[in-house]
């Protein structure tokens, strides 16, 4: 049996002295609201007579017992509320303790109630609700974190028992959103960029599909896969670690656009920009190329920024961040030469590797000249990239998905989106060549060979789907994750996820 603590065990008595009082403590019943606590503030008026009367639920977040009368704090889904609380008139006939003994004594800090009541302005000025009826809708057994507050000699309100233990806060992510202002707010904002980002495509008449996330083959990405068993038909599966594949399938099939917000999944580490499953949206458009997906990323950015934060200026980790279109754009060969004064162009595996032992840049035998060149990016010039910047013109090895160069056939054309110092976006002028791609799958197979373990696998049935003709298109995939924790100035992954990835809990 649980070892419950003196507090838990007060309120489970609680829960038993309210049924045999003949309330239920989890009542079914549907309860009739028709406001909310900052809507009620907002649209207050101290003429208006009769008085406006309202019907609201949420928590007790606190209580100032005084008495025959009370005040209480409520919290709904949208903010805080006073009420006023008084033994004469939530105590009734047929419930003549329901302020004496149900709300001052079997009620605590948590519990869900129902108020009915009219709005007034107290003698102090706040806007409150005088409760006429009271209902328990949900008894809270354990006690909440209640942070609170005191102030030291020098007038400083100083808090304590805060609930600001990281691992807390992400492994009870329920209790977070009741106790720690600003949490909600966080998610909150992810839904407006989500809302932003459909209305912009939507408006351009692209479709919104759902393709597999059970996949025989992991492609559309360089990753190590997750891997499960289907009993049923006895084989293998992975979970998906990108949609690209199956969305240019739809682009064969006739769909001149096409969109998904994907839940992906890599069997890779976890740090404050990574976690196994993650959000990316990608989006197809037939007929485009990659430098018309930079102008179309760069609008669409500046008006998820706006709708999200009412301004193109965002500040996170104390660097002020411009969403206003134009970004910046440079080729990844010039990138390299500007932070490190050595041009690659032209090298080859060799020199690379002599270039990397210049820098300092730890690698090993199984990169090739692809991985070579992203790793010197990477370490040397990725973090320099704090306001939005295109880096293009990526080399061949690096994009086995990718068209090659119109002018450079050593090149694609491709861009990633660098922004605060990490990978935003990551788009193409999308390989349509079946035989191009074919050979690039083979390539890749000898890399997987090599020992790379993120190399692509092969997708036959995504070369058959190119042998029947895909127009030109450009493709272009978003971290929703990351993009969030742009838009609420978060510097961790897990802040904008509800429930992050977590190690066992320690029971």
């Amino acid at each position: 049996m649980e070892n419950f603590s003196e507090q838990e065990l007060f309120r489970r008595n609680s829960l038993q002295e309210l049924r045999k009082l003949g309330i239920e403590p989890y009542p079914a019943a549907l309860y009739p609201t028709n406001a909310f606590s900052t809507d009620i503030k907002a649209e207050f008026d101290d003429n208006l007579e009769p008085k406006r009367e309202v019907c609201v639920a949420g928590r007790i977040m606190s209580r100032r017992i005084m008495g025959k009368a009370s005040f209480v704090e409520l919290q709904d889904s949208k903010g805080r509320i006073q009420l006023y609380v008084s033994r004469d008139d939530i105590s009734t006939e047929v419930q003549p303790e329901m302020y004496n003994t149900v709300f001052k004594k079997l009620l605590d800090i948590g519990d869900f109630i129902g108020i009915r009541g009219f709005v007034f302005r107290t003698q102090m000025g706040e806007i409150s609700i005088h409760a006429q009826e009271l209902v328990v809708l949900a008894k809270s057994l354990r006690p909440l974190p209640i942070v609170k507050y005191k102030t030291d000699e020098q007038g400083n309100k100083i808090a304590y028992d805060e609930f600001n233990d990281p691992e807390q806060r992400f492994r009870q992510r329920y209790v977070d959103l009741v106790v720690n202002q600003g949490v909600k707010e966080i998610f909150l904002k992810r839904a407006k960029v989500y809302q932003s980002m459909r209305e912009y495509f939507n408006a351009q008449n692209y479709i919104e599909v759902e393709t597999p996330i059970l996949q025989p083959i992991p492609g559309g990405a360089a990753a190590r896969p997750f891997i499960t068993h289907h009993n049923a038909l006895d084989i293998e599966l992975y979970l998906r670690i990108a949609n690209e594949l199956y969305l240019k399938r739809l682009i064969v099939g006739g769909f001149e656009g096409v969109y998904e917000f994907s839940k992906n999944f890599r069997n890779e580490g976890m740090d404050r920009t990574h976690n196994p499953e993650f959000t990316c949206m990608e989006i197809y458009v037939a007929y485009k190329d990659y430098k018309w997906m930079m102008d179309f990323t760069e609008k669409m950015l500046e008006k998820i920024c706006l709708d999200t934060n009412g301004t193109t200026e965002i500040e996170v980790g104390g660097k002020k961040i411009s969403f206003k279109a134009p970004f910046k754009r440079i080729s990844m060969i010039d990138a390299i030469k500007e932070n490190t004064g050595i041009d690659i162009n032209g090298m080859n595996e060799e020199q690379l590797r002599q270039v990397c032992k210049n820098l300092h840049v730890e690698v090993d035998n199984t990169m090739g000249k692809g991985k070579l060149i992203d790793e010197i990016f990477g370490e040397k010039c990725e973090s320099n990239y704090i306001q939005p910047t295109f880096i293009t013109d990526y080399p061949l090895e690096m994009s086995p998905l990718c068209k090659r160069h119109r002018l450079n056939p050593e090149l694609t054309e491709r861009f990633e989106l660098m922004v605060n110092g990490k990978e935003l976006a990551n788009a193409y002028s999308e390989l349509n060549d079946p035989i191009d791609q074919l050979e690039r799958f083979q390539e890749q197979l000898q890399l997987s060979e090599k020992g790379d373990d993120e190399a692509m696998f092969i997708d036959l049935d995504f070369v058959r789907a190119l042998e029947y003709g895909m127009p030109p298109t450009s493709g272009m995939g978003i971290g929703m994750d990351r993009l969030a924790m742009l838009m609420t100035g978060q510097q961790a992954i897990q802040e904008v996820l509800f429930f992050p990835q977590m190690k066992q809990e320690n029971k």
